[in-house]
């Protein structure tokens, strides 16, 4: 059998209508519509196109479910441009593709209106026929998929009996998360002990592990990401966890002390959107594990793929290719460096 290869990108889905528009209304009033665009979004392809457009030469996949809709067309359609099998990528007349509306005003906040749509019913049905060669199988975002968020007699969810099945058919097996306000234990905890990867951010590791990562005071110290990452590798992952901030992120192995990386310092004027920006850093993370990278240097690509996003307004258009990100790596300014020259500007903050 030759060796699996790739990577196989399951989960989210979705078209982001983005509207850029002149005020906030009060509740029963007008505001205008100034522009208007849209693109790809969720976890599966942003990270698919994020690989894709780095031009790594490997074999991507997507396993989803859309709908019979003009939004499932246009994704289908993104997915051929990116040269993505999309097999597996399944259509639905009941629902409509999942959808976000995202309302821009002029001083960059932003609000949003989301639509799980199709996303809802992907279930463990839609994998049954999937046995691809890929090396990695990827699920994002967990939280936001209804119907693998359901209870499991034998393994807690649905999405934690998911992940052991493609275990057991060969997969090195990678989750995400969405952020979410509230108590997701239950949904979650099932689902770690059958991870070969996990990437997720401080929020969402503090509220699994109850260690403080953020307060209003600002950052904790990396002994504390420390102190998270060895509890959930204790929980049963069995390679990598990585979490993730602004600032920098830690990066732990079964065998290893653990890393912090500082984030790569940019001026504020070179930010342009953070759309993506955790799941740019996740398709770093996926591609340096695929390739035995070392953690440092996982963790300073991954930065570098957080970086390149925020020049850009939506998830995709900052991508650059490899090598070309990997030449900036090399000379690029870490924010614990750019500290003590009195100038820190996270990398990843908006």
């Amino acid at each position: 059998m030759a060796q699996r290869s790739g990577i196989l990108g399951a989960g989210s889905m979705l078209v982001d209508h983005v509207q850029r528009i002149s005020h906030w209304p009060e509740q029963g009033w007008l505001a205008e519509i100034t522009h208007s665009e849209k693109c790809s979004g969720g976890a599966a392809l942003n990270v698919l196109f994020t690989l894709a457009r780095m031009r790594v030469n490997l074999p991507l996949a997507g396993v989803g479910m859309i709908g019979e809709d003009s939004d499932g067309d246009y994704i289908l359609q993104l997915l051929d441009d990116h040269q993505i099998d999309r097999q597996s990528v399944q259509r639905t007349r009941s629902v409509t593709t999942a959808m976000t509306q995202v309302m821009t005003t002029p001083d960059g906040q932003r609000t949003f209106f989301h639509a799980r749509g199709a996303n809802a019913q992907l279930d463990l049905p839609h994998f049954a026929e999937v046995a691809t060669e890929h090396r990695i199988f990827h699920l994002g975002y967990l939280l936001l998929l209804d119907s693998l968020d359901l209870p499991d007699k034998a393994y807690g969810t649905r999405s934690a009996r998911l992940l052991a099945e493609m275990q057991q058919r060969g997969y090195l097996t990678s989750l995400d998360l969405v952020s979410r306000a509230g108590e997701y234990r239950p949904l979650v905890m099932p689902a770690l002990r059958w991870l070969d990867y996990l990437v997720i951010n401080e929020l969402e590791a503090q509220s699994l592990t109850g260690v403080t990562l953020r307060s209003e005071s600002g950052l904790a110290a990396p002994a504390a990401f420390a102190q998270a990452a060895a509890w959930l590798m204790a929980q049963g992952v069995r390679q990598r966890v990585v979490i993730h901030a602004p600032e920098g992120a830690w990066g732990q192995e079964r065998a290893d002390e653990g890393h912090w990386q500082p984030a790569w310092c940019l001026a504020p004027e070179e930010i342009v959107g953070s759309v993506g920006a955790g799941d740019a850093f996740c398709a770093g993370v996926l591609y340096a594990s695929h390739e035995g990278w070392s953690l440092l240097d996982t963790l300073k690509l991954a930065h570098t793929c957080a970086c390149f996003n925020l020049h850009a307004a939506n998830a995709l258009d900052g991508t650059r290719p490899l090598a070309e990100m990997q030449r900036w790596m090399d000379q690029a300014i870490c924010v614990s460096r750019a500290a003590e020259a009195g100038r820190i500007t996270s990398a990843e903050k908006t």
